[in-house]
């Protein structure tokens, strides 16, 4: 029986326009180096210093430099801040209504994300969402964010915080959802009962191709449906 789900924020919950990857590129770009989108891709969904720090050296760049990475991350907040700023952040059509059906069947759900504590919090409020309080139109019972764990995705530290957090002790009672690479190989690792991947970000079925993923779903909202027919 399912106890915990775990979701990911951007692109699985929440629809943020693609002002991550935006924000993402923009910032690695102005240290002088190409973002390729494979590889910007690749790196979707992982802590956002390690990330820019590897797309740095992925465009022939130095990321060891002094400050070169610091620098790059302050600016994605800026950007990010900005583009949030003309377009808000909104919820995934169906997920706020999935996550209260599930907390009312007595499944915890905490989200995790990529995103640093005070960057994914600005999120929260201002979706109002609010996590370990009875206030506010949506509920949740953890977040885990990239910067308090020792390595973000694809590790499966943040699943095993969120476990920690919520009083989970069995893998067996946790499923995970996410929509990048990274994502379902956190859940694999993790030792998830079900990781899944969704198609509400921007992979398609076929990126997915050869990742450990139990099943695909076209989004969180699915997965109520997908849990009573005992996960077919």
């Amino acid at each position: 029986m399912i106890t915990l789900a775990v979701f990911d924020m951007a692109g699985t919950t929440i629809d943020d326009g693609g002002a991550v990857y935006e924000a993402l590129r923009r910032a690695v770009e102005e240290t002088g180096v190409n973002v390729t989108p494979a590889d910007l891709q690749a790196w979707m969904g992982t802590e956002k210093r390690a990330a820019i720090a590897a797309l740095i050296e992925l465009g022939g760049g130095d990321p060891a430099l002094p400050g070169r990475v610091d620098t790059a991350f302050d600016r994605f907040r800026s950007i990010l801040d900005g583009l949030y700023a003309g377009a808000p952040p909104a919820p995934i059509d169906g997920v706020p209504e999935t996550i209260a059906a599930l907390r009312a069947s007595g499944v915890k759900v905490a989200l995790t994300t990529g995103f640093s504590v005070d960057v994914a919090g600005r999120i929260l409020e201002q979706l109002g969402w609010v996590v370990g309080s009875d206030e506010g139109p949506l509920q949740l019972d953890a977040l885990v964010c990239g910067d308090e764990v020792a390595a973000g995705r694809p590790a499966p530290y943040m699943i095993h915080r969120a476990m920690e957090r919520t009083g989970t002790l069995d893998v067996a009672e946790v499923l995970v959802a996410g929509d990048t690479a990274v994502d379902v190989q956190a859940g694999a690792r993790s030792g998830a009962a079900i990781t899944v991947g969704v198609l509400s970000g921007k992979l398609d079925r076929d990126a997915f191709e050869g990742q450990p993923y139990t099943t695909l779903l076209g989004s969180v909202a699915e997965i109520p449906a997908y849990l009573a027919t005992g996960g077919a």
